[in-house]
């Protein structure tokens, strides 16, 4: 479902006050169990799925939603849907009008995704959440961040708070969920990873095919040489019973 209504603003100002404000309304941030992106380096240009860990709930609340933003340069996304939720994307005006791949005008991208427990999920278990989307093909060498808002029975946690140049985002108490960006390579230049991999496998298959009948001509040679001298060796037997006789 598309919405133009904005049910969690995501407010990326300083790093620190971020921080400071979900550690306030969510409780201590358990160490090294945050809110992240499951995937390493991805292309630039690339289309890829994102999968987003929650591992936890809020100071031992149960999660009623996990809301994401979509950083600039993404306009069009396509969550995963998930039984256990109901998924709503969020749309805005773009600044300026755009022109997709297939020649329409683009007006509007998505903002955020929004998932909505249908049942809370408890502060022991852990869920994903998968978005297909467009890297930007601008974005090599760079991280894309989603700042995402976790909503719990009791209080929330705000993973939005971003590095500054030159610190660790290990050190971050609520860091935003990211993702490294490297430069396109030769063979996934227009940003169809998974295609090409299908396409190179079905490739290998059908190799591999062709290859079989000369694969197995041992093997028939050796079957013929088998049955040959099993009928010389039943011959022998014949004429032996038949000089008995």
């Amino acid at each position: 479902m598309n919405t133009r209504r904005t049910k969690r603003p995501l407010l990326i100002g300083t790093g620190a006050l971020a921080a400071t404000a979900a550690l306030v309304l969510g409780g201590a941030v358990a160490a090294n169990a945050h809110v992240s992106i499951a995937e390493g380096p991805v292309e630039a240009g690339s289309y890829s799925i994102l999968t987003f860990s929650v591992p936890h709930g809020c100071d031992g609340a149960a999660t009623t939603e996990v809301a994401i933003q979509i950083p600039e340069g993404i306009n069009a996304v396509t969550p995963t849907r998930n039984s256990l939720y109901t998924v709503e994307k969020v749309m805005e005006d773009l600044d300026t009008p755009i022109t997709d791949s297939h020649g329409n005008e683009v007006t509007e991208r998505v903002a955020q995704v929004v998932y909505t427990a249908a049942t809370p999920l408890p502060d022991g278990q852990r869920d994903a959440f998968e978005l297909s989307l467009q890297i930007p093909e601008d974005a090599a060498d760079t991280a894309l961040y989603f700042p995402t808002v976790q909503t719990c029975e009791q209080g929330e946690t705000a993973w939005v708070q971003i590095p500054e140049e030159g610190q660790d985002g290990h050190d971050l108490d609520a860091p935003a969920p990211s993702v490294d960006v490297v430069a396109a390579s030769d063979a996934g230049s227009h940003g169809h990873g998974d295609n090409t991999d299908a396409t190179v496998d079905a490739h290998d298959e059908d190799s591999a095919s062709a290859a079989a009948p000369a694969d197995q001509t041992p093997l028939v040679v050796t079957s013929l040489a088998v049955g040959s001298i099993g009928l010389i060796v039943a011959v022998i037997a014949l004429l032996r019973g038949r000089k008995k006789a």
